[in-house]
């Protein structure tokens, strides 16, 4: 077998290791973008929030009505759903409002109505509905992963305006849940992407778990590439921390109220 001259190999062996590329906010790979939830923004709704991870901001209400799909009609359980839009301007480029029922509108909204049906017990507030209105103000990457984390919050207040009207029969979460985002940008796992990162990354992937460290759901794939266990082993790791921190938020928020579970810390990474 040949081998490179002495030389080349000497260099090679003190070359030193390529550094990460800079991120174009100048965060490192593991950090998040800041993260900010403001509670009880409208004064009409049962609950609501905004959600702003970086400059995404999702406006997120909830509704309740006394009746339930006519499928479990009957079977004294509640329900919870999801909508989900863009506001024309939310984007770069106005997007029509006739644009908003199509098919990445329908996958996003049900994807939050089944990670906050995933933590709630449908038997605590009767035959009623809870509809979670997720609305993009502002979109820069992680809409869906923004509109989660608020509609968790909104949820909760919705649970608690039935709880002073003496309609809750037990305590409605079983959990928490949060969502975040990663990828591989140029060859790099990186932790909540903003739309830069989002639109030219290797593998994008969108993790949705419980406070207590489960998962809800993962959406992942590779764009023009292929992506290995170790690769998913990075990315799942990263999302580890950004979930801690959204629901070490949630928890700031909501834990005085008494309808959550007793703190129950992710799994270690």
């Amino acid at each position: 077998m040949t081998r490179p001259p002495q030389a080349i190999r000497a260099r090679a062996a003190v070359a030193p290791a390529a550094a990460a590329p800079a991120r174009p906010d100048g965060r490192t790979p593991r950090q998040a973008r800041p993260l900010k939830i403001e509670r009880g923004v409208l004064a009409h709704a049962e609950g609501s929030a905004i959600a702003s991870m970086g400059r995404t901001r999702v406006l997120c209400t909830a509704t309740v009505e006394d009746r339930v799909p006519n499928w479990i009609r009957g079977k004294g359980k509640g329900w919870v759903t999801a909508e989900y839009g863009m506001l024309p301007r939310s984007t770069g480029e106005r997007t029509p409002r006739t644009s908003q029922t199509g098919g990445r509108a329908q996958e996003i909204q049900r994807m939050i109505g089944r990670s906050l049906r995933a933590v709630t017990d449908l038997t605590a507030f009767g035959e009623r509905t809870v509809i979670l209105d997720c609305d993009v103000l502002e979109a820069d990457g992680g809409t869906r992963t923004a509109a989660i984390n608020g509609a968790m919050v909104a949820l909760h207040d919705a649970f608690v305006t039935l709880s002073n009207r003496g309609q809750l029969t037990r305590t409605p979460f079983r959990d928490t849940v949060a969502a975040i985002s990663v990828g591989v940008v140029s060859g790099v796992p990186c932790l909540d992407l903003a739309y830069a990162e989002d639109s030219t990354a290797d593998v994008d992937m969108n993790v949705v778990m419980t406070g207590s460290g489960r998962f809800v759901e993962l959406q992942g794939a590779g764009e023009g590439v292929t992506f290995s266990d170790s690769d998913l082993k990075a990315l799942l790791a990263l999302a580890r921390i950004g979930i801690r921190r959204v629901v070490a938020a949630h928890r700031r928020l909501l834990g005085s109220s008494g309808l959550l579970p007793a703190d129950e810390r992710p799994a270690a990474s």
